[in-house]
C-alpha cells in the first residue's frame, strides 16, 4: 500500500503527542491513531512499524523539543540566572506536554542509537550550565544529577497531583531551585577554602 499523500511521520507524531497529552500515553494506539488522522490502520506502517516504534518515535520527538527548550533558557544566562530559567522551563515543558512527557520516561535508552544521542544532548546542556561553578569534574556530575532529580521529581508529583495543598507551585519551584543553589555556593565556597589551604 502506497503512503497517503499527506501523511508523514510529522504529522503522525504531531497528532500521537496530541492524543497522549490529552488522554494519557494509554491512549495512543494505532487504531485510534488512525481514527483521530482519518486513515486505516496500515496506512500507518509505511511510516512506522508498530506501536513500540512510534513510542521510541514520540521519545525522540519530545527530547528535540525539551533540548530546544532547554537550549534557548540558558542562551545569554550564566549560574543561578541560567538554573533557574532551564528549570523552569524543564517543568513548563512537561505541564505543557505531560503524555508526551511520559513516552520519553518510557522509552528504553538503548532501544535507539539516535534516541540515545538526543537524550543524551539534554545533558550535555546542563553540564555546560553546571559547569561554569568551576566544583570540579566529578562533582559537576553529581550537581547535575541533582539538578535533574529535583526538576523530574517537582514535574512528575505536579503531573500526578500529589501537591495538594493550595500553595502556588512556581513559588515552590523556585524555592527548592534556590535551595539547590545555595547548596552549590556552599560546596565551591568549601572547595575554594580546600584549595587556598
Amino acid at each position: 500500500m502506497s503512503p497517503r499523500p499527506g501523511l508523514d511521520l510529522q504529522t503522525i507524531l504531531k497528532t500521537a503527542t496530541k492524543l497522549a497529552d490529552t488522554n494519557g500515553l494509554e491512549a495512543v494506539t494505532l487504531a485510534t491513531l488512525a481514527k483521530t488522522l482519518q486513515v486505516k490502520s496500515p496506512s500507518l506502517y509505511n511510516h512506522v512499524k508498530g506501536l513500540q516504534v512510534l513510542k521510541i518515535e514520540m521519545a525522540k520527538y519530545g527530547y528535540r523539543q525539551l533540548n530546544d527548550q532547554l537550549a534557548e533558557a540558558a542562551i545569554g544566562r550564566s549560574q543561578d540566572a541560567a538554573v533557574h530559567h532551564l528549570g523552569k522551563r524543564y517543568v513548563s515543558f512537561v505541564r505543557s506536554h505531560p503524555g508526551l512527557y511520559e513516552a520519553m520516561l518510557r522509552a528504553p535508552r538503548a532501544a535507539d542509537e539516535e534516541l540515545e544521542a538526543i537524550q543524551s544532548r539534554s545533558i550535555q546542556i546542563v553540564l555546560q550550565v553546571m559547569n561554569e561553578y568551576k566544583l570540579g569534574e566529578e562533582e559537576t556530575l553529581h550537581a547535575v544529577r541533582g539538578l535533574r532529580s529535583i526538576l523530574h521529581g517537582f514535574a512528575s508529583l505536579e503531573q500526578n497531583g500529589e501537591f495538594g495543598l493550595p500553595l502556588k507551585l512556581d513559588i515552590s519551584l523556585e524555592l527548592a531551585l534556590n535551595a539547590y543553589l545555595a547548596g552549590i555556593k556552599a560546596l565551591n565556597d568549601i572547595n575554594s577554602s580546600l584549595s587556598g589551604s
